[in-house]
């Protein structure tokens, strides 16, 4: 008999925003599927999330986000299992200071950010057992300063910048929020992304040498909102910041590059794009 509870997949639930976010999320009733890229750090976490609920969590799952052959792997796995997610939060991310491709041959941080997640969600979302009513990619305010390109989409012809390439990511989350919602809308499926703040967490004091102003709670608050509370049930395609919807970038508004970004990548990983 399938819990009442939500089953929040958390992809890079093992350390900063990530297991913050799981740990309010369990606080609140929700049950967490862990995801980290060591076994042994995500049944850690995993422990700790039992610790504080004093009931069951879910097995973790593993795998990295950087190999498109590992997202599939991993998303066999949560598709087979008794208690598929009912919230898919894509929380996991990197910024790289030097320019790395990925065994597929795309940039290392557009495949992390963002292809990974495109990849993952259209895997859970074509399972004819799919359990997904809320999609969440935690985008950032550097999505402003990004751009992307549809014959582009994973950076290989682009000229390395660190900053550069992690907001064409975090551009790509909010865009492919804004395409996923609509074509979702009947399924009754919502789609949004969300700034979750500046924290001083290993991605912003290692890749943008600096420290932030925002608690780990209160980055993770946005993400929990959008995961599992009532009072946004129906609010789809939306972009966060602070528990408030905002405005985005023009760019994320640009109805033509949504449509185009959105059909560029389902080609990049090699999944059939969802109808609109």
């Amino acid at each position: 008999m399938r819990s009442a509870r939500a089953v929040v997949l958390v992809t890079g639930a093992t350390d900063g925003i990530g297991r913050e976010t799981a740990r309010e999320l369990v606080r609140r009733g929700a049950d967490v599927i862990v995801h980290g890229r060591r076994e042994k750090r995500a049944d850690e976490v995993r422990r700790e999330l039992e610790a504080l609920t004093a009931r069951p969590i879910p097995a973790p799952v593993v795998g990295d986000l950087g190999s498109l052959a590992a997202v599939r792997k991993l998303a066999a796995e949560v598709n087979a299992r008794a208690e598929p997610p009912t919230v898919l939060l894509h929380n996991a991310g990197i910024f790289q200071r030097k320019l790395e491709l990925t065994e597929d041959g795309f940039e290392k941080t557009m495949a992390v950010n963002h292809l990974a997640p495109f990849l993952l969600t259209h895997l859970l979302l074509a399972d004819p057992r799919c359990a997904l009513i809320r999609i969440v990619f935690v985008s950032s305010m550097a999505h402003a300063r990004g751009s992307v390109d549809p014959t582009d989409v994973g950076l290989v012809h682009r000229a390395f910048d660190g900053y550069g390439h992690y907001g064409a990511s975090k551009l790509a989350n909010v865009l492919t929020a804004r395409a996923l919602a609509p074509r979702l809308a009947a399924r009754g499926i919502t789609v949004n992304a969300l700034h979750p703040g500046v924290v001083s967490t290993k991605l912003l004091t290692a890749g943008f040498g600096m420290r932030g102003s925002d608690t780990l709670e209160e980055a993770a608050a946005t993400s929990v909102l959008l995961a599992i509370d009532e009072s946004v049930a129906k609010t789809t395609g939306a972009y966060f910041v602070r528990g408030r919807e905002a405005q985005t970038s023009q760019a994320a508004n640009d109805a033509d590059l949504i449509e185009s970004f959105y059909l560029a990548s389902a080609r990049a990983v090699g999944v059939a794009p969802i109808p609109r």
